[in-house]
């Protein structure tokens, strides 16, 4: 109806410091409230502590928003548990299955940000001019976009390779050691200063992603 006020109401699962949050409330959304299983006294909305996969169960719940959003814990199949850390795999769960088939089933478009997602679109600190290359894969659930042309980087990440230090202009947020970003650093290289927690910021999802995602839902 001509005149009429859409509120956009945002879930984010598995949310930890609500950097991708953030980037939903910078692309128009009104209201975003963040669950994990962990408390997050640094996450700057509405914040529950709890099970993101019971929070999924719900569906009446879920059908009160217009979109949500998961990051679950990637630990069990990122590159550095499959690498270098391959001793630590299977000491983590992967709820990465059961939280997509619980979101495709409540009908709620909404994003997956995981090791395992299909790539409807992989996103990068290049593509939006930030200091960390940090590449994720978003899958799109019941909903679809044209995928985003990856952007060419500028050079390499700073830090050392093989007993080598190399200069560049993207930052090593993962980690300790080795050359890699200290908390300032990491806070200005993916625009998030509201929390100085290290594990908080090796693990967020830069603001910019998720506001490059919730415009193209909004469009779309």
């Amino acid at each position: 109806m001509r005149g009429e006020i859409l509120t956009i109401r945002v879930l984010d699962l598995c949310c930890c410091s609500g950097a991708v949050s953030k980037g939903f409330m910078d692309a128009g959304a009104d209201y975003v409230e963040g669950w994990d299983i962990v408390d997050r006294p640094r996450y700057p909305y509405t914040f529950h502590q709890g099970d993101a996969l019971e929070v999924l169960r719900d569906v009446a719940y879920l059908r009160t928003f217009d979109f949500i959003h998961a990051s679950p814990p990637c630990q069990a199949k990122c590159t550095l548990t499959l690498g270098s850390n391959a001793r630590f795999g299977k000491t983590y769960v992967d709820i990465y299955p059961e939280v997509r088939a619980l979101m495709y089933a409540s009908g709620v478009p909404g994003s997956i940000e995981n090791p395992s997602s299909r790539p409807d679109m992989v996103l990068c600190g290049e593509m939006f001019g930030l200091g960390v290359i940090r590449h994720r894969k978003f899958e799109l659930v019941n909903w679809s976009a044209s995928k985003p042309v990856h952007v060419k980087h500028r050079g390499r990440v700073r830090g050392w390779r093989h007993g080598v230090y190399y200069d560049g202009p993207y930052v090593q947020a993962y980690g300790n050691g080795g050359g890699k970003a200290d908390v300032p650093e990491l806070q200005e290289a993916m625009g998030i200063h509201w929390t100085d927690v290290r594990e908080e910021l090796t693990e967020a999802i830069p603001p910019a992603y998720g506001e490059y995602v919730l415009r193209r839902f909004l469009a779309a």
